[in-house]
């Protein structure tokens, strides 16, 4: 099912890829849409990337913490680039805009591959590339931005631009994720207030370089304000699913997660998910022996290797105390059974080294107690796969810890 998937998404890719650059070229060549306007082009090549380097480090933090949707703030300098360049240049803004970010800040991060960037970079052009097409067969381009006809055209370009390009994402997310939400395809309503407040700020970039150019410098300083707004909501809702002492997720966020695993999973009627709960054994023992502050690094480094043990996809939380629990999406009784058996093994090796004010405390010989439980066969409810993990879980301690049970 996932590798039917892929294959959907790399031919939606690549058709969009292809028609972006057929369009460019082709707008190119017949010159449609009017002439080259190459000062504007590099004016806004030049905004857009002094831009992108003042904000380099907020952007390369919110890539790091990026979900699914991300705002890119870019879009200001795109409708400027939609009202004031033909079609195909338009969509050359785009690329050089794109280019650079790749270049200076998402190569560096490493949370987006190669092949998403490209996709990424055509949705872009098509978007541009569709709202200057519109306001040049409507004969709206040129139009005097202070009239109420020029207000109208940025209206409209603005209106094309956000259609398309959410259009285009949508479509790639759903063939990338199979999600279906609203909010996974589309972004929240919030996410997407912002994106119409960066397409104010792209009108108002437009007015300024018609009427008065030196007045597009005000533009930037909202723009970057708002930027560094955007990292600051990403870093609540970080911390607002994070649990503090692990770095993993806290209840609240695993159980999102699961639930979401839980809807796709029936959606599919493919192969079911599992969940694996994880106790540490005789925790309060090392809490009494070496004090909390060495439990809590203990717990950083059992997290650790629960979270090196699993697959990339996996899902790791923590469910308070030293208990923690992994979400195993699309997997099969095998291998669910190898996984807790490489995390039991993990754990088992750890060789906690600590620096403390006294000296240096070692902390070995660690053990976990693993319950193992399988969507759909421990039940048609997310409820009811964490109720029989539990209890398998209970059944691996009473039978002398150490040990995995189903």
């Amino acid at each position: 099912m996932w590798a039917g998937a892929k294959a959907r998404w790399i031919t939606y890719a690549l058709c969009c890829e292809l028609v972006a650059v057929g369009a460019t070229v082709a707008a190119l060549v017949t010159g449609f849409g009017g002439p080259v306007r190459p000062v504007w082009f590099g004016v806004l090549v030049a905004l857009g990337v002094a831009q992108a380097e003042m904000s380099r480090r907020i952007e390369r933090l919110r890539r790091w913490m990026s979900g699914q949707t991300h705002i890119n703030v870019t879009s200001v300098w795109y409708l400027a680039g939609v009202v004031l360049l033909p079609p195909a240049w338009v969509a050359l803004l785009a690329v050089a805009l794109y280019t650079h970010l790749w270049v200076r800040v998402w190569r560096q991060v490493r949370t987006r591959p190669a092949h998403r960037f490209v996709a990424s970079t055509a949705w872009a052009m098509l978007s541009c590339f569709a709202a200057s097409s519109v306001l040049a067969v409507s004969g709206l381009n040129g139009t005097p931005l202070q009239t109420s006809r020029g207000l109208f055209a940025l209206c409209l370009a603005a209106a094309v631009f956000e259609l398309v390009n959410v259009g285009l994402v949508a479509a790639g997310i759903y063939l990338y994720t199979s999600q279906r939400s609203a909010a996974d395809l589309m972004g929240t309503w919030e996410d997407n207030a912002f994106e119409l407040a960066t397409l104010c700020l792209g009108g108002l970039a437009a007015l300024a370089l018609v009427e008065q150019p030196v007045l597009v410098v005000f533009v930037i300083a909202p723009l970057l304000l708002l930027h560094r707004y955007l990292l600051l909501k990403q870093q609540l809702q970080v911390a607002a699913v994070t649990d503090e002492k692990t770095g993993l997720l806290n209840t609240a966020g695993w159980h999102e997660s699961a639930v979401r695993e839980h809807s796709r999973a029936q959606r599919r009627g493919t192969i079911g998910f599992a969940v694996l709960m994880i106790d540490l054994d005789h925790f309060k023992r090392i809490n009494d022996t070496y004090g909390h502050l060495t439990g809590d690094d203990v717990l950083a480094a059992v997290a650790v290797a629960i979270s090196g043990s699993v697959r990339q996809g996996d899902t790791v939380g923590r469910f308070g105390g030293e208990e923690f629990v992994v979400l195993l999406p699309a997997i099969g009784r095998a291998d669910v059974l190898g996984i807790a058996e490489r995390v039991r093994v993990a754990v088992g090796e750890l060789n906690v080294v600590i620096s403390t004010g006294g000296g240096t405390v070692r902390v070995s010989g660690l053990s976990v107690s693993i319950g193992v439980a399988r969507h759909p066969e421990a039940g048609p409810t997310l409820d009811d796969v964490l109720r029989s993990a539990d209890a398998a879980l209970y059944r691996a301690k009473e039978a002398g810890r150490n040990r995995v049970a189903v």
